[in-house]
């Protein structure tokens, strides 16, 4: 790795703050400008307080849509990331929880409806991962829960979404290159990002007649606070070096996927689709 490239070998406490990071992200799309692409949208973004969230918040709020934030429990992160949206002119609501458990899943869309007045784009972001040296290190507990976070939040926010997605509304959902590879030490997680694909392929059919479009966003290695709270020094002090680019993107170089997906007059004839920024790589299929 070049120095240039090179980061602190530093891990984070679970499930992460930004402020603690050795090496922040670059996450707040300053250098980005509107075009009043998502004008009057209202948005709920799952996982957004931090990274490729906070970064698709940002952009949606340029853009000129009003957003909900849903989020674990990364207090500061998430008022930052509020912060940033309200300095656009745009409202931003906070909603703390826990994605793993359906009831709040079906919470978190009645409180958007109601503190933002409908919904028009949702973004299934959330996410956790835990890497394993082995196998049989991966105990059901883990399985389950990673399930439940990365996968079965998607089902219920969406299921839940339905009464309330306008005819153009979009649904976007967060996969990743490990679930169109694999990942040795990433089994339940690559697992789960390989159902989102699966997952947005069928409602992307299932949801035609409605007028609802649904595509996915399944990025390479970002750097997010994710990476330093769940890898050990060696790989946090790696990672992205495998791409061809020789370093991890930045949640700036990820947002306008979705900013894209989210706009029909950008992707209006776009559904089923899987648009992977990987930094160079080249993958078939």
């Amino acid at each position: 790795m070049s120095d240039e490239h090179e980061r602190p070998a530093h891990v984070i406490d679970y499930p992460g703050e930004t402020g603690d990071m050795a090496e922040r992200p670059t996450d707040e799309m300053r250098d980005y400008t509107g075009r009043g692409l998502l004008s009057g949208r209202k948005a709920l973004i799952t996982g957004g307080d931090s990274g490729i969230g906070r970064a698709v918040a940002v952009a949606f709020a340029k853009e000129g849509a009003d957003i909900a934030v849903a989020y674990l429990e990364e207090h500061e992160d998430a008022e930052h990331t509020a912060e940033l949206v309200r300095r656009e002119g745009r409202t931003c609501h906070l909603i703390p929880g826990d994605l793993a458990d359906a009831r709040h899943c079906r919470a978190v869309v009645a409180e958007t409806v109601e503190q933002l007045g409908g919904l028009d784009v949702l973004v299934n972001n959330v996410g956790t991962q835990q890497p394993v040296d082995d196998l049989a290190e991966l105990d059901e507990a883990q399985w389950r829960h990673t399930f439940a976070v990365n996968i079965d939040s998607f089902f219920h926010v969406t299921k839940a979404a339905l009464d309330h997605l306008t005819p153009g509304g979009s649904v976007i959902n967060t996969a990743s290159v490990n679930g169109l590879r694999g990942n040795a030490s990433l089994i339940d997680y690559s697992a789960t990002k390989g159902a989102v694909i699966a997952l947005t392929y069928s409602l992307a059919q299932a949801l035609r007649d409605r007028r609802i479009r649904v595509n996915c966003v399944a990025p390479g290695p970002v750097w997010t606070p994710l990476i330093p709270a769940t890898m050990d020094e060696e790989k946090v002090a790696d990672f992205g070096q495998q791409a061809p680019f020789g370093r991890a993107a930045q949640p700036d170089e990820i947002a306008p996927s979705y900013v894209f997906f989210a706009s029909d007059r950008m992707s209006s004839y776009y559904s089923g689709e899987v648009l992977a920024p990987l930094g160079g790589e080249t993958m078939p299929g």
